[in-house]
């Protein structure tokens, strides 16, 4: 049969689908643009593709349309009436997706398979995918796996979908904030990190860095779990309800849907970082530094070395000051002002260095700050749900609501502590008495030595990364670190500044 094209904007024809006598239609309605094929032979089972839900990419060869998908496992052999719907009868249990090369044979020869290719590709081009993709891959992380998982999975996928690579490994620590301060950003649609999170808080970094950081933010980042904690590629899946994997994860890219996602400002004198993630003082930081020399467990690592550090338990002095979200007022102490050096640092900063990014505005000397004095057992800031893919450390954060999760641990128990750890794969741990869960705008901390030894002091790491070390702590000398053990550190929180790829 001809092509015959409808006034809904649709088409069909008499194909030959995987070498079965079909009839195809192309059609757009409610639910989008659907490819959808019924065989001639044996009982009336109908399949379907959804173009923007299911599809990579097309291709025409001679006579034939080669559909390249992305579909559930049983999409193409179950008798459900729709591929890209076939789980909801089943209720929201995830199913994994794979990929799967579709083959009409169209009987109106080589003009009609190469006009239906055009008619698809034209769709897909319409969903405002990436065309032109800078993937940086980090050999280094987790297992050492990530050059090969791009050669097998992610090269593959993104040539499926017909998008233009560039790639490049990193080859050393910093590596990607000195790539993505530099890039041609106008070359690419998007960056992809194919890592833990370590990269992706690098390019944020890179790019807040530029001269014009104020476009360059605008570059959607893809976050491909290539690393130990994956923290930020849990979040973003487990949000749109789908498995935390590398190809659920690079689909969501190639897709091309976006969330905004709040930076958060790291500032200690005349130095500042930003962070994505997460800031960790106390038992999470210990167990994620000094767990390093475990890294060959992947991530049993976490898992092995809480344990050890709950028998050993530590404890640390030290203050917080922050600014509660509305609801949370009530938590802590009410202070009556903040140390002006602070302010009168951030200020300074923020004059020296008028080229890059500055600090969100905020009225510090005019907050409502309250505080909550140690000693501290751990004492956490996250921006959002996971950090890690077994770990729901803030169940409350959100990509972009312009406030950072707070986690405060004081005294508790080895025994309740250990309860409390076993929790945290379901965020319940913070209903314990002994964890206090609030929402903050700004916050300071004021990091102390160790109670059970003065001369110690402890590690703030900041998504993943040591940024300063105490005395007699583990790792290199201090002098390597960005900022000092002591000294105050201030949060604050950009709400929505940076771009990442996600899942619809």
């Amino acid at each position: 049969m001809e092509e015959d094209h409808h006034a809904t904007g649709g088409a069909e024809a008499m194909v030959r689908v995987d070498g079965a006598p079909a009839e195809a239609t192309l059609s757009t309605g409610d639910g989008g643009t659907e490819l959808r094929w019924r065989y001639c032979a044996g009982a009336a089972v109908e399949r379907i593709l959804s173009l923007e839900a299911d599809v990579l990419g097309v291709e025409a060869n001679g006579t034939e349309v080669v559909v390249r998908a992305f579909v559930a496992d049983d999409a193409a052999t179950s008798k459900p009436k729709s591929c890209c719907a076939a789980g909801k009868a089943r209720g929201k249990r995830r199913r994994r997706r794979r990929r799967r090369d579709f083959v009409f044979e169209m009987a109106g020869g080589e003009g009609a398979a190469a006009a239906w290719a055009e008619r698809l590709r034209g769709c897909l081009d319409s969903f405002g995918r990436p065309r032109r993709l800078f993937v940086l891959v980090n050999p280094f992380g987790g297992k050492r796996c990530a050059s090969k998982i791009y050669e097998a999975e992610i090269k593959p996928m993104l040539e499926a979908a017909g998008v233009e690579i560039t790639m490049q490994e990193t080859q050393y620590r910093g590596h990607a904030r000195e790539v993505a301060s530099s890039l041609d950003l106008a070359t690419y649609d998007g960056i992809v990190c194919v890592s833990g999170d370590g990269v992706l808080v690098e390019v944020v970094n890179g790019i807040l860095q530029r001269t014009d950081w104020e476009d360059a933010i605008k570059m959607p980042i893809g976050i491909l779990p290539a690393g130990t904690g994956n923290g930020m590629a849990k979040s973003l899946l487990h949000a749109a309800s789908e498995t935390c994997s590398i190809s659920d994860a690079l689909f969501a890219i190639i897709r091309g849907h976006r969330q905004a996602l709040d930076v958060c400002t790291i500032v200690q004198g005349e130095r500042r970082i930003f962070s994505v993630l997460s800031v960790t003082w106390g038992l999470v930081a210990d167990v994620d530094i000094e767990s390093e020399k475990y890294r060959w467990m992947g991530s049993a690592r976490f898992d092995f070395y809480a344990l050890v550090r709950v028998m050993n338990l530590r404890r640390y002095h030290g203050s917080i000051h922050f600014v509660p979200a509305p609801g949370y007022e009530a938590y802590g102490e009410p202070v009556k002002e903040v140390g002006s050096s602070i302010v009168e640092r951030l200020e300074q900063n923020g004059e020296s260095r008028v080229c890059s990014y500055q600090s969100p505005p905020a009225d510090f000397q005019g907050s409502d700050w309250r505080s909550i004095d140690g000693p501290f057992v751990a004492v956490c800031i996250n921006n959002v749900p996971w950090a890690a893919e077994t770990v729901m450390a803030a169940p409350e954060a959100k990509f972009s609501d312009g406030y950072m999760d707070a986690v405060v641990i004081r005294d508790c128990p080895k025994a309740d502590l250990v309860a409390l750890l076993l929790k945290m794969s379901d965020g319940s741990y913070v209903k314990s008495p002994y964890v206090t869960y609030l929402k903050v705008k700004s916050f300071r901390l004021s990091p102390g030595h160790l109670v059970e030894n003065p001369r110690r002091g402890g590690i703030i790491d900041v998504d993943g990364e040591v940024i300063s070390r105490g005395e007699a702590t583990h790792g290199r000398n201090q002098q390597q670190d960005l900022m000092a053990y002591g000294p105050s550190l201030l949060l604050t929180v950009h709400q929505g500044l940076a771009t990442v790829y996600c899942p619809k």
